[in-house]
């Protein structure tokens, strides 16, 4: 049973209503790895539209005019049109712009791999997060937001959620936190499980109910304040509400690694368990403050350097070491405290197929492992990543090793 928190006190009016929404609520789907059209960003005009020809039966000599022209207000006066200056307007070329990192992405028969590879990237870079957000509250610590994402974690697991739904709840309260001040413990759980309420909303497609989410508050949070500070949450991030997280980028790289046949980019074909260590490492290190310092698709790469080796990591993301070197040798603790737990299985879910189980949230010893992490010392660093493989983990096969049938 997720632990009890404190009665939470609201400091931030509630009675505030978004004026004007600008995004569409959708469902996600967690093992979908390439997603298509960003619905956060607003479709821009491609070309201009042509004005239309003259046509003779518009001459004003006829007695008809052109049913184009514009209305004039009673305080103008309206100018006789000269059919000789109506035409066909100048078109510009479109150049379209390369992608700043290669695409990895196989041909695609439905969009273009550098179309796509470029909505990603561009979604990457849209969302961004404040990496001194704890120094606009003095009365909180970073280990009281370690414990609370721990503790969502946790929340995610006893109601079978996907993980996609805890990383977009991380996401909703660390950029929330970032246009907040001042914000006292006691409201820390409040925000964290309306962050959760409102992810739950956005991926799963029956999520629980409001009073679900008070029940595991255990009489810390009620209905009402649950609802109310939803609507803080969602009009503070002006509802742009659809961040691609770290597990959303694991999942296109790890697909791409194992990818067999083009025309199944869409379905999963790596294996589970290897997908749910990575996972584990990822959720080791959301816990850090440090994490926000890098982006979703830097911190997916660096996981899975540490499970594959540099030319993988290479092949399916598009960076180079120099992108890859500061977030990897920061990682390098967590990676080692995971292979010193020796990692988690993977977990059956009663009413979960067997596929998808690998999607659902699963909770571990986070706060004991994230306790080993700070007692290493790093002056070993750099030569523990003289060997890009840490030993006891599993490495993807090339592609020439890779089985005919589906992996689970």
């Amino acid at each position: 049973m997720p632990r009890k928190g404190l009665k939470p006190e609201l400091n931030i009016p509630a009675n505030e209503v978004p004026k004007e929404s600008t995004a569409r609520s959708r469902k996600r789907k967690a093992d979908v790895a390439i997603h298509l059209q960003d619905p956060d960003e607003e479709v821009t005009e491609m070309t201009r539209k042509r004005q239309c020809a003259s046509q003779a039966c518009w001459n004003p000599d006829t007695g008809y005019t052109s049913p184009c022209r514009r209305i004039p207000t009673p305080d103008e006066v309206e100018e006789p049109v000269i059919i000789s200056d109506v035409g066909f307007s100048t078109f510009t070329s479109i150049i379209y712009a390369t992608p700043t990192r290669s695409s990895p992405l196989p041909t695609l028969c439905w969009a273009s791999k550098d179309d796509v590879w470029n909505n990603l990237l561009k979604k990457d870079k849209a969302y961004h997060r404040n990496t001194r957000v704890m120094e606009r509250h003095p009365n909180l610590q970073p280990k009281m937001r370690a414990i609370l994402l721990d503790w969502l974690v946790e929340v995610c697991e006893v109601y079978k959620l996907h993980r996609e739904t805890f990383y977009l709840a991380q996401d909703y309260f660390d950029r929330f936190m970032a246009t907040q001040q001042n914000v006292v413990k006691t409201t820390l759980q409040l925000i964290g499980i309306s962050a959760l309420f409102v992810a739950a909303k956005m991926e799963e497609i029956y999520p629980p109910k409001v009073h679900q989410f008070a029940y595991v508050t255990d009489g810390a949070c009620n209905e009402d304040e649950i609802l109310s500070m939803e609507i803080i949450i969602m009009k503070e991030l002006n509802w742009s509400l659809s961040p691609l997280t770290p597990v959303s980028w694991l999942n296109i790289y790890m697909q791409v690694a194992y990818l067999r046949e083009c025309n199944e980019v869409l379905i999963p074909q790596y294996p589970q368990t290897t997908f749910v260590q990575i996972t584990e490492l990822l959720d080791l290190c959301i816990l850090d403050i440090k994490s926000l310092e890098f982006s979703y698709s830097l911190l997916a790469a660096s996981a899975l350097f540490h499970f594959s080796s540099l030319e993988l990591v290479m092949k399916v993301s598009g960076l180079k070491w120099d992108d890859l070197e500061e977030c990897v040798r920061w990682m390098v603790p967590f990676a080692m405290s995971i292979r010193e737990a020796g990692g988690s299985s993977l977990k059956a879910f009663k009413g979960i197929p067997a596929e998808s189980a690998h999607n659902i949230q699963t909770h571990a010893p986070y706060l004991d492992w994230l306790r080993r992490v700070y007692s290493y010392q790093l002056v070993d660093v750099e030569q523990s990543q003289r060997s890009p493989v840490p030993s006891g983990v599993l490495t993807p096969p090339p592609s020439s090793e890779k089985p005919e049938a589906s992996i689970s």
